[in-house]
């Protein structure tokens, strides 16, 4: 199926010609029936693979991790940006996802194409006590292991994550877990990745991301719990306009995140990176 087809390969949240985060890319007259878009996505074998088709003034959008269809991917959407504008401009392109209306704004820069997404609406609240004693003990985690500053919440920017605040860089570097417990966990909660994250300063974050429903056990840059995080820190009245994620470091794959957010809950966040041709 693979060549009967146009298949870009762009990483997106690239730090110049390294890193970011692979997707699959399939722009078409039409959407492939859902079973060619799964076997695409698994043969492909990227955490996501967008595919994408003119549907009136804008373009429908679906997402295929190699396991599942989600909802909504960030990263997955940046690249798509990119090769909109690379083959129609520059410019803002309207998507309609499975659950969700955005855009995605392709910007062609002295260093390559990069793009602006704005995630759906966004929510969080507190992570219920079971759901998060399980997951810590997947982990290897204890209360201790948390930076009791920012307690654990799921949160929502077009996908849903499991957010946990670590205390030092150290204790982000160690993150391993269970993949069969958690992935289940996972598809019992409808959760898209458990997203663990140290705060290096006032406005950088560094990120680490379990996507184990996906069937992949690290995603080294995702931009749908970027902004499922801006929306977050909105909510508990902490967080600056403007924060970037670094993530991907311990995967060997330096990913740089931007987010900006309105300051009021509940608003799509701005999510921005550069993107690498593969």
């Amino acid at each position: 199926m693979e060549d009967q087809m146009q298949i870009e390969r762009i990483a997106a949240f690239a730090m110049g010609d390294q890193g970011g985060n692979p997707a699959g890319v399939v722009i078409g007259d039409a959407l492939p029936a859902r079973a060619d878009m799964q076997r695409i996505a698994r043969e492909v074998g990227y955490s996501e693979t967008a595919f994408a088709a003119r549907d009136g003034d804008g373009w429908q959008v679906r997402y295929f991790a190699p396991d599942a269809e989600v909802p909504f991917c960030g990263h997955a959407t940046i690249a798509l940006g990119c090769a909109l504008g690379q083959r129609f401009g520059a410019g803002r392109y309207d998507l309609h996802l499975s659950q969700a209306r955005i855009s995605v704004v392709a910007e062609l820069g002295a260093r390559g194409w990069q793009a602006v997404l704005t995630s759906p609406p966004t929510w969080s609240k507190p992570m219920p006590q079971e759901f998060r004693d399980a997951l810590l003990g997947h982990f290897d985690l204890a209360e201790a292991d948390l930076d009791p500053s920012l307690a654990p919440h799921l949160a929502h920017g077009g996908a849903t994550h499991a957010v946990f605040a670590l205390p030092s860089r150290e204790t982000l570097a160690a993150m391993d877990y269970a993949f069969d417990p958690v992935r289940a966990l996972m598809l019992d909660a409808d959760l898209t990745t458990i997203s663990l994250i140290w705060r290096e300063s006032a406005d950088v974050f560094v990120s680490r991301n379990a996507f184990a429903v996906g069937g992949v056990v690290e995603d080294p840059a995702t931009g749908a719990a970027a902004a499922a995080l801006g929306g977050l820190l909105v909510d508990l009245g902490r967080g600056a306009s403007s924060f970037t994620i670094r993530q991907g470091e311990d995967m060997g794959a330096p990913s740089l995140i931007h987010v900006t957010v309105t300051g009021q809950s509940g608003d799509g966040v701005r999510v921005a990176g550069a993107a690498r041709v593969l």
